[in-house]
C-alpha cells in the first residue's frame, strides 16, 4: 500500500504478533522487544485533537494516509479508548484518502465512517489474515482474534460497498509457506469476498529478529539452522523469496482469476505525522 503519511494512536500491541517488526521500536522507548510490546500499550489520548489542528493548517494538502503500520488501531484496548473512531471522525471532516491496516474485528463498529470516507474520497481496509492454519495461528499471533472472524469482517465491510482486501502477510517460512497452508487460505480469502490479496515474505530486523529467533527456539527449533542459512541479513534469500511468490500467484489464479494484488492507492514516501504535542498514557497490562 503506497502512502505519503502514517497514523498509529496507540504503540505496542497487544495481539502481540511474534513476527511484528514494530518490535524494534520499542527500544526507542528503552522498553525491550519482547514481552514489553504487548503488556506496555501508549495510549496517545489526544492523537484525535491533533491530528484535526494538523489537519485544519493551510499548508494541508490531501495526500494517503496509511492508519496502523506500526500498531493495530483495533486491538482490543481500542473498545474502550475509540481513538480510531475519533480519528476517522476528523479524517471525514477533512476528506483524506486513507488506507487502513488492522487483524482486528472490531473494524466493523466503524463500517459507517469507512463508507462514507469511501464516498468522498478514497478508502481502502486490509485486514491481515497470514494464514488459516490454526496451530500457526496460535503460536504466531497468540492476541489475534481468530482468522475466520477477521474474514467475517472482510465479508461485513464489503457488503457495505468497503474497498476491502486481504493482507496474506508476512508469509513465514515453514510454518505459513507450505502449498497446502497456502492452498486452504487463500481459497478462505477468495470465499470472503476479499476484493483484492497482497503478500511478502517475513523480513527480520533488530529486536524483532531477536525476539523471532527465540521463538523460533522454543516453538519451531527443528526450523533455526534453515532460518540462519535463508536470512543472512533481514530479507530471506531472493531465490526463496521469489519462489514462494509464484508459488502463491499460480494459486491465487486457481481461486481469484480476477483478483488486484493490491488496492490503487498512489506512491510510497513514509513519513510519520500527528507528532507534535501528543499526550501518552501508558497502560501496562496483566495477565495474571
Amino acid at each position: 500500500m503506497p502512502f505519503a503519511w502514517t497514523l498509529n494512536p496507540y504503540r505496542g500491541c497487544t495481539h502481540g504478533c511474534h513476527y511484528c517488526f514494530a518490535r524494534r521500536y520499542q527500544s526507542y522507548l528503552e522498553l525491550d522487544s519482547g514481552d514489553a510490546f504487548s503488556s506496555i500499550i501508549l495510549i496517545k489520548v489526544n492523537f484525535a485533537d491533533v491530528l484535526r489542528r494538523e489537519l485544519k493548517r493551510a499548508t494541508w494538502r490531501p495526500a494517503l494516509v496509511a492508519f496502523g503500520t506500526a500498531t493495530d488501531p483495533y486491538q482490543p484496548i481500542e473498545g474502550r479508548y475509540e481513538l480510531s473512531r475519533r480519528t476517522l471522525e476528523v479524517l471525514l471532516d477533512h476528506p483524506t484518502p486513507l488506507g487502513l491496516i488492522t487483524k482486528g474485528p472490531l473494524v466493523i463498529r466503524d463500517a459507517d465512517l469507512l463508507a462514507e470516507l469511501g464516498r468522498l474520497t478514497q478508502c481502502t481496509v486490509y485486514v491481515s489474515v497470514p494464514t488459516t492454519d490454526t496451530d500457526a495461528w496460535e503460536k504466531l499471533e497468540p492476541g489475534t482474534s481468530p482468522p475466520s472472524q477477521r474474514l467475517r469482517a472482510v465479508s461485513q465491510l464489503a457488503a457495505r460497498g468497503i474497498n476491502v482486501g486481504v493482507l496474506m502477510a508476512p508469509l513465514v517460512p515453514g510454518i505459513t509457506s507450505q502449498r497446502a497452508k497456502l492452498d486452504r487460505t487463500l481459497r478462505a480469502v477468495a470465499d470472503s469476498g476479499a476484493r483484492f490479496v497482497g503478500t511478502n515474505i517475513l523480513h527480520l530486523d533488530g529486536g524483532t529478529r531477536d525476539h523471532f529467533m527465540k521463538f523460533l527456539a522454543q516453538n519451531y527449533p527443528d526450523l533455526l539452522d534453515g532460518y540462519e542459512r535463508l536470512y543472512r541479513g533481514k530479507y530471506a534469500s531472493p531465490g526463496y523469496a521469489n519462489k514462494i511468490q509464484a508459488l502463491v500467484n499460480a494459486i491465487q489464479v486457481a481461486y481469484m482469476p480476477k483478483y488486484n494484488r493490491s488496492a490503487k492507492a498512489g506512491n510510497w514516501q513514509q513519513i510519520t505525522t500527528a507528532g507534535r504535542g501528543l499526550t501518552q498514557r501508558q497502560t501496562e497490562l496483566n495477565w495474571g
